[in-house]
Parts: C-alpha cells; sequence; structure tokens
C-alpha cells in the first residue's frame, strides 16, 4: 500500500469545532483507480486536503509508504509524492500549455500533451484558447509531469460534458492502469464512480468501502 491513513479526526476551528472526520481509516494501493463519493459537505474535499498534505488531521496519522507524513515533512509529501487535479483547472491563465506542464516538473511536455490528447498545433497557445475540457487534460497532464505515485482530484469532471467527462474518466483509470498510479477521485458523478476500481462514501464522518456501481 502506498497511501494509509489511521484513526483520523478532523474539525473545521472555525466552525466552533464542528467535527467532519471521525476516527476515519483506510488504505489506498498503487495501480488502482479510487473513488470517494457522499453528499455535499460529508467532508470528501477535507478529506483529500489532508491526503494531499495540505491540512492536518486534528488526531491519527496518515501515512506514505509507511511513514507518518507529518513527521517527514509535509511540503516534501506535497512536492515528492501527490499530485493534485481540480474541478476548476488551476492553469497559469498567462502561459501556453506546453509551459503550464512544464511546471508540473517534466522536461517532456510535448510528449505528456500528446497522451492526454492536445493537439500540437494548441502547444503553443494560451491556456484561456483552449476549451473546459482540454484545459482539464493540460491539467492532468502537468500532474503526470510530476513523479509522484499519487494523484488526487477534486471533481475533475464538474465542469465537463458527459462526452469530454467521458475521456477524462478514461484518461484518469489509464493513470492507474497503465502508468501504475494510485488515482484518488472525489467526485458527485455516478459516470465516474460506475469506472472505479473501489468506491469509497463518506457518510457521518465515516468511510464505508462500496462495490462500484454497474
Amino acid at each position: 500500500m502506498i497511501l494509509e491513513v489511521k484513526c483520523v479526526d478532523y474539525s473545521y476551528r472555525s466552525q466552533k469545532g464542528k467535527q467532519v472526520l471521525r476516527q476515519v481509516s483506510a488504505s489506498f494501493e498503487e495501480q488502482t483507480f479510487y473513488a470517494v463519493t457522499g453528499a455535499s459537505g460529508a467532508g470528501k474535499t477535507t478529506f483529500l486536503s489532508l491526503l494531499a498534505g495540505l491540512d492536518v488531521p486534528v488526531s491519527g496519522t496518515i501515512c506514505y509508504d509507511g511513514q507518518d507524513i507529518g513527521k517527514k515533512g509535509l511540503d516534501q509529501h506535497r512536492k515528492r509524492h501527490v499530485s493534485l487535479v481540480f474541478q476548476n483547472y488551476n492553469l497559469i491563465d498567462y502561459l501556453t500549455t506546453e509551459e503550464n506542464v512544464r511546471l508540473g516538473g517534466s522536461a517532456r511536455p510535448q510528449e505528456l500533451l500528446q497522451e492526454v490528447g492536445i493537439p500540437e498545433e494548441a502547444w503553443k497557445r494560451n491556456v484561456l484558447q483552449l476549451s473546459g475540457g482540454q484545459q482539464q487534460r493540460v491539467a492532468i497532464a502537468r500532474a503526470l509531469a510530476s513523479d509522484a505515485k499519487v494523484l488526487l482530484a477534486d471533481e475533475p469532471t464538474g465542469n465537463l460534458d458527459e462526452v469530454t467527462s467521458a475521456e477524462i474518466i478514461g484518461l484518469l483509470k489509464k493513470t492507474a492502469h497503465q502508468l501504475g498510479k494510485c488515482v484518488i477521485v472525489v467526485t458527485h458523478s455516478r459516470q465516474l464512480a460506475e469506472a472505479a476500481d473501489q468506491v469509497i462514501e463518506m457518510k457521518d464522518g465515516r468511510l464505508r468501502v462500496m462495490e462500484p456501481p454497474r
């Protein structure tokens, strides 16, 4: 296993200590595509932030490759172990497609852009000239530019139409199954959950492993 969550509690300090996660435990493996589902406000994005080292639990531990990420250093965890894909893409709007991918840490952005289906004529364009689906592909290429073994995505198909969503889901599956990464996606999308190897539902601050809907 590459990521392990052990008895994690989390509370919102800004909301009078409202508890969001309660004794959450889970484990995640490489070459596997996970979907984390649940109602709005259930704590899915908070859970993803904890996995990414963007926030810290009130209690419990999160381990990468058997080592506590808090003790090893959250900056190092974010830099070396995880890459992130967001619903709103989070691309640098004054850079080209190619330059955005290079920010992920790769000296071979063209190869990655080919991999995610961005045509060569778009590589030198400003990213704002691309469609929403293309921008999300660029965001995934940027994440793949990292050597990180874990890819975390927050509602990556939330702004996309059904056809484009299916294409993005295919890319995420390929990232897990062919590139060997651990892919963990927070989503409301049934379409995405149906494609996952394992579905984890978040409810009342706890996680429950479910069979993917078929």
